[in-house]
């Protein structure tokens, strides 16, 4: 058995293998080491850019915008395949949530379960979720080439990953 850290969200992981992505935030497996390679900087980004740091807020921003959708469309799906689909896309959003604030050093806002603006129908979530996945990869590209703190480079370049795998799922269910 061994401890994997995730260098992108620090949350530790008991394994015989090391998984193909973090159980937490998603993060591809080149971002999972062992606990002896683990160096910890999920903590606050200093000299943060005021362009940085208006991308990570509008990256937070739409990461809490998105687990609330998720939340709405697990809590309106038609079946339990798609129910706990878009409960597991929620968890990660919301993880990624907590890397930005971590990055900012900000509390993280609280993801409302009030959110009520899905659909009722699978298909139309499927092409929602598309819609945000395609929009958070684009601006969080532009993000990525506007940053110059290895830090945040490396958090957008990690969740750039992950959304194209949130949106390579929507795909394969559309």
């Amino acid at each position: 058995m061994e401890l994997y850290r995730c260098e992108i969200c620090g949350d530790p992981y008991l394994g015989e293998e090391k998984p193909k992505n973090c159980p937490f935030c998603g993060a591809h497996e080149r971002y999972l080491v062992t606990q002896n390679d683990f160096i910890d900087s999920t903590g606050v980004v200093q000299d943060l850019t005021e362009t940085s740091k208006e991308n990570l807020e509008a990256a937070l921003k739409l990461e809490v915008g998105n687990a609330e959708f998720y939340v709405c469309a697990s809590r309106k799906a038609e079946t339990d395949e798609m129910k706990n689909l878009f409960k597991a896309l929620s968890k990660v959003e919301s993880e990624h949530a907590s890397v930005l604030c971590k990055a900012l050093g900000t509390k993280k806002p609280p993801i409302s379960t009030d959110y009520d603006e899905c659909s009722t129908k699978d298909i139309d979530n499927l092409k929602e979720s598309h819609i945000r996945e395609d929009r958070a990869i684009h601006k969080y590209a532009k993000f990525l080439s506007e940053a110059t703190e290895p830090r945040v480079i490396e958090i957008f370049s990690a969740i750039i990953a992950v959304e194209s795998d949130h949106l390579s799922l929507s795909e394969e269910r559309m």
